[in-house]
């Protein structure tokens, strides 16, 4: 492979030399010890902070000493909220006297809790008894309690692969596992459930409807059967049992304090389950940041910050705007880059961070120069001592626009760590079905290869594989597919498809692996995907054709087949042993990951690769036409400003790309995208005032 001559600069591809860097302003240096002077009653409360390294600034002392009524706090990236929280529900204890056992936090995740809980324990005001007392919990965690003290005892079906193989079982059951996929299915009954609705009333108005319906109810009576819930049910029972007059009132007086982190993430069940439990004492501090609303697709409203103060006319507002975490010309970007959306809260972020050095760009000819340009330059980083790599992150928009990455890292033998899809691009479901046609044309024999053709002609798999084992042992054939052109319960069209695409791999490994796969998606897998499960929405189907340009873009770099299979099992086995010798322990390995896995992380040095258009933004959001996706879940909004939702929840991820940077932010726009010419990201040139899309 060339090697890549890419070099960082600090302006990004178009924008002028002479524009000067967006930096921000510097935070001023005051904090507790200065603004609360000991002759208030409240001082020995911040003294004691400061004695354990604690030195509140003015707007986070603002917070933490609110009393009654509602408060939103406005916690831009890396500007304290988890601090404030603990030393909130410190200050309720220890100076206004609230019973620890009557504050209820409620966070998204377990870890998110137990810091809570920890930086609450630091505190030396406060007695151990208080810490265990007050209630930290994931909304799940806290409605799982309550449904248990009330009497339920479901047993909790949280493992996907568990809920999944239920799922294939059914659809095998009911005849429609060639129609439908498990986890679409399951996703939709989970996007029902977290809009408030249950099963039992989903829609039925077509025969398409009828027959989801069916499936979704006889998996919802598999579980009742088993007397088992999944974690949506959770919810779904938490806030029927809050409609309970004499539940909840017990419940508001139990908890009068309450607090909600992470409100801009809050789907519809968990803002019914706040608005209940808080409406009899109104004491609801909800902290968030509408800037890092980029989980929409889950069901996230940015209405529950941006309404707030609507909903709650009487409410406080306080905004955290000193940021602890990155270099004020990181800061900087980021803070230009997000001004450009028009629904937002404003804000203007000041630095208190570590410095570092400004953002540097980078502009590569493709992903594959991208990928080693990025691994030449975190080794020689590393090599000269000034990072390891568990302080490196490399962030990505998708799954498929971290293959070239992924690759250089396997065959460096670069430590790392891949959050969310554990495995190699070339083994996902979607691309192994192109994959293991190509192993079929050089190996018509390769039995583990034969389940994935199975698929696309609409074959039932398990079924197909126990007839081709059964006609193998009486009479191999090599082309051993053929034996499914007599199998009686094939109709005559099915039996002449599996002929096409026996001549099909008989070809396959004549061409050039990227006229192979051409072939493929032409002939026969693109159609398969369009005709197959309807739930799978346009973003879906847009997601799916992405990555197989990506594999379009990989099969680009060979020339023959074997040679391309070979690089993918060489792949495949590194990872393998990568993964055997890591055994569960990261250890000094660089994070691998999407931008909305890293939400809420912060590293030294941050890579954010793929910052061109039609990557972010993402290709779905530049479109006329607004995704099936987000017209089923916004069914009131206009078309036009679904479009520019979308456009800003991009715009968004890219600001949360930038803010995880502490010291030193790379960003390198490919300027090619899928052999196509690509423009580097326009929120890059937003953020210069080159581009203004207002």
């Amino acid at each position: 492979m060339q090697q890549p001559t890419t070099r960082y600069q600090s302006h990004p591809a178009g924008v002028p030399l002479s524009t000067p860097l967006p930096q921000s302003a510097y935070a001023p240096t005051t904090t507790s010890k200065d603004l609360v002077h000991s002759s208030i009653d409240d001082s020995f409360y911040f003294r004691a902070l400061e004695k354990e390294g604690i030195h509140l600034n003015g707007p986070q002392i603002e917070a933490v000493r609110h009393g009654q009524g509602p408060l939103l706090t406005l916690a831009g990236a890396g500007c304290g909220k988890t601090t404030v929280l603990a030393a909130r529900t410190g200050y309720l204890i220890a100076v206004r006297g609230v019973p620890a056992s009557q504050i209820l936090l409620v966070t998204f995740t377990s870890k998110a809790a137990s810091e809570i809980k920890e930086r609450i324990a630091r505190i030396p005001s406060i007695k151990a008894s208080a810490v265990r007392a007050v209630q930290a919990r994931t909304f799940h965690s806290f409605g799982l309690a309550l449904l248990r003290q009330s009497g339920h005892h479901e047993q909790i079906l949280s493992d996907f692969t568990t809920r999944h193989t239920i799922m294939k079982i059914l659809l095998r059951r009911l005849k429609a596992g060639e129609t439908y996929q498990p986890e679409t299915l399951l996703a939709a009954l989970s996007s029902w459930k977290m809009s408030g609705e249950w099963p039992v009333d989903l829609p039925s108005n077509t025969e398409e409807e009828k027959k989801i319906k069916n499936i979704l109810l006889a998996y919802e009576e598999w579980k009742q059967g088993r007397n088992q819930w999944d974690f949506d049910d959770i919810l779904l029972h938490t806030s029927a049992l809050l409609n309970d007059p004499q539940q909840l009132t017990k419940l508001q007086s139990r908890f009068t304090y309450m607090m909600v982190d992470e409100f801009q993430d809050t789907n519809s069940v968990q803002y019914d389950m706040v608005q209940k439990l808080s409406a009899g004492h109104r004491n609801l501090m909800v902290v968030g940041d509408d800037d890092q609303t980029i989980y929409s697709f889950n069901g996230a409203r940015q209405e529950s910050i941006l309404d707030f103060d609507k909903v709650y006319p009487d409410a406080t507002i306080i905004a955290l705007p000193i940021n602890y975490r990155s270099d004020s010309r990181i800061l900087g970007l980021g803070t230009s880059l997000i001004a450009h959306n028009e629904f937002r809260r404003p804000k203007q972020l000041v630095a208190a961070g570590s410095v570092g050095l400004p953002p540097h760009y980078a502009s590569p000819a493709n992903v594959e120069e991208e990928a080693a340009f990025v691994a030449d330059h975190l080794e020689e980083q590393v090599r000269l001592e000034k990072v390891t790599y568990s302080e490196i992150a490399i962030l990505h928009r998708t799954a498929g626009s971290s293959r070239a990455m992924l690759e250089q890292l396997l065959l460096r033998g670069i430590p790392f760590v891949q959050y969310g899809n554990n495995t190699v691009f070339y083994d996902q479901t979607l691309i192994k079905t192109l994959m293991d046609h190509l192993r079929l044309s050089m190996n018509p024999r390769c039995k583990e290869a034969f389940q994935s053709t199975l698929g696309p002609l609409y074959i039932p798999r398990e079924d197909g594989m126990s007839y081709l084992d059964e006609q193998e042992k009486r009479q191999p054939k090599k082309y051993p597919l053929i034996h499914l052109t007599r199998w009686d319960r094939l109709k005559p069209f099915q039996q002449d498809a599996v002929k096409e695409r026996i001549r099909l791999i008989k070809k396959l490994t004549t061409l050039k692996p990227v006229y192979a796969i051409q072939e493929m998606r032409r002939l026969f897998y693109d159609k398969y995907l369009e005709a197959g499960d309807p739930l799978l929405h346009t973003q879906y189907k847009e997601t799916m054709i992405d990555s197989l340009d990506e594999l379009e873009s990989a099969a680009a770099q060979f020339g023959t087949v074997e040679q391309f299979i070979a690089h993918a099992d060489e792949l495949t086995l590194r990872h393998q042993q990568m993964e055997a010798m890591r055994d569960g322990d990261a250890g000094d390995a660089v994070q691998l990951l999407t931008i909305h896995r890293a939400k809420g992380m912060e590293f030294r040095h941050v890579y954010w690769i793929g910052a061109s258009e039609g990557i972010l933004p993402h290709s779905t959001a530049l479109k006329d036409q607004v995704t099936q996706e987000m017209k089923v879940t916004n069914p009131h909004k206009l078309e036009s400003s679904l479009a520019k939702a979308a456009l800003e929840e991009e715009r968004r991820l890219a600001y949360v790309a930038v803010t995880r940077a502490k010291e030193r932010l790379y960003i390198t726009s490919p300027l090619q995208h899928h052999g196509k010419a690509a423009e580097p990201s326009r929120f890059l040139k937003e953020a210069f005032g080159i581009l203004n899309t207002k």
